[in-house]
């Protein structure tokens, strides 16, 4: 049987039905073993055998990846173009045909790629990713990545943003004001434009460019709250520039996000503990957000040489997921921990924290040591719904 016919019975036989995500795959299995497919179709597939009106109805059961805009907003990660980096720091991989701090296998990296670091081109592909999905796009946060983009052009800064919005509003503006003019009444809107840099990059001159540019939140690169341990890895810039940066940003009305690396050369448990501490006790830092990357061992990296020499060893799954826990005790209910692992490939890790879930096992852990768990993305209601939580 044809098999637009298959997934339009499939599509026929769900509407009838109360669903629940479990109930969906038991009807769609019982109509494959019926035509003896050698394979169940996918989400996208029968989503895209649905009028409007069915996908208005199914796509809460057939949704793929429900976390990507369960807070009401659809990210949209773009790459800018590999360029040397200020740093050099001892654990950063240098993929091919990749930016720095990034080996070229994750997939905001390998979308770039596709698309020759193309930004219009970047967005529109994520923007068609999204639908077949079944995820709404008319809300996006646009994120940077790549190196640092404010050490860039400030032509090159420009145009990528430019192009960015173009793609966005589905028409070419004159120039970056019109585009973000243009923005305020389009179908898709951008809801923030967040931009990845280091703090010796984030003096008043770069967020002068950054304001300027439509930036609403800027994610800098600091790691560790030890001077020491900051230039034992070789990170160049200082914590008073750290806490330079951060004021900064605070006076400017920009979010702030914090990258912290746990398990760095020369900290121990305790020491990687107390300094979530010092984060938000102290108020030089106190970030918006967090972005926890435990460290990783990557080929082809100084770490990578310190780790076979034995004068380097990686922090377990079980010992992250451990101190994470713990430091959610001093994490405040305005901080967001955006995200608590790289999004690099497992087959890429020789030594730390393999396993892509690691949030989740941190929050079995907290809940197990009877740890209350205050950060915002922990509280908001669509994540708590997805747990069975009633709320």
């Amino acid at each position: 049987m044809e098999k637009r016919k298959i997934l339009r019975e499939i599509v026929e036989e769900l509407k009838k039905e109360k669903l629940t995500r479990k109930k969906v795959w038991r009807i769609v299995k019982r109509i494959c073993k019926k035509y003896k497919l050698k394979s169940m179709p996918t989400s996208v597939q029968i989503l895209q055998a649905c009028s409007s009106k069915e996908k208005e109805k199914l796509k809460e059961f057939l949704l793929m990846k429900p976390t990507r805009t369960i807070s009401g907003v659809t990210v949209i990660t773009v790459v800018a173009k590999p360029a040397k980096c200020p740093g050099k720091c001892i654990y950063c991989p240098k993929g091919e045909k990749a930016p720095q701090s990034y080996t070229g296998l994750e997939p905001a990296v390998q979308r770039a790629i596709r698309n020759n670091y193309d930004p219009f081109l970047q967005v529109k592909d994520r923007i068609r990713q999204y639908k077949l999905m079944g995820h709404p796009v008319d809300k996006v946060e646009l994120i940077i990545i790549g190196g640092t983009f404010n050490a860039l052009e400030k032509e090159y800064q420009e145009w990528f943003v430019k192009r960015l919005f173009d793609a966005l509003n589905g028409r070419d503006g004159k120039n970056l004001e019109e585009a973000l003019k243009l923005n305020e009444k389009a179908r898709i809107r951008c809801s923030g434009l967040t931009i990845e840099t280091r703090p010796d990059y984030c003096f008043q001159k770069h967020i002068n460019q950054m304001l300027q540019l439509g930036t609403t939140r800027v994610e800098i690169g600091v790691q560790s709250v030890y001077p020491e341990v900051l230039k034992r890895v070789n990170r160049i810039h200082t914590i008073e520039e750290v806490k330079k940066a951060t004021q900064l940003l605070k006076d400017s009305c920009l979010k702030c996000t914090y990258h912290i690396m746990p398990g760095l050369p020369g900290v121990d448990f305790e020491s990687d503990l107390k300094q979530f501490k010092i984060l938000f006790e102290n108020e030089d830092f106190r970030p918006d957000s967090l972005k926890i990357y435990p460290t990783l061992v990557i080929k082809g990296t100084q770490l990578y040489e310190m780790w076979k020499r034995g004068e380097y060893k990686a922090l377990t799954e079980e010992k992250a997921a451990e101190l994470i826990a713990k430091a959610m005790e001093y994490i405040p209910k305005y901080c967001r921990i955006i995200r608590v692992q790289r999004d690099i490939p497992a087959n890429q890790i020789v030594a730390g924290v393999k396993k892509g879930n690691l949030r989740e096992i941190v929050e079995r852990r907290a809940e197990k040591m009877g740890i209350r768990i205050k950060e915002i993305r922990y509280r908001e209601v669509g994540h708590k719904a997805m747990k069975g939580v009633k709320v």
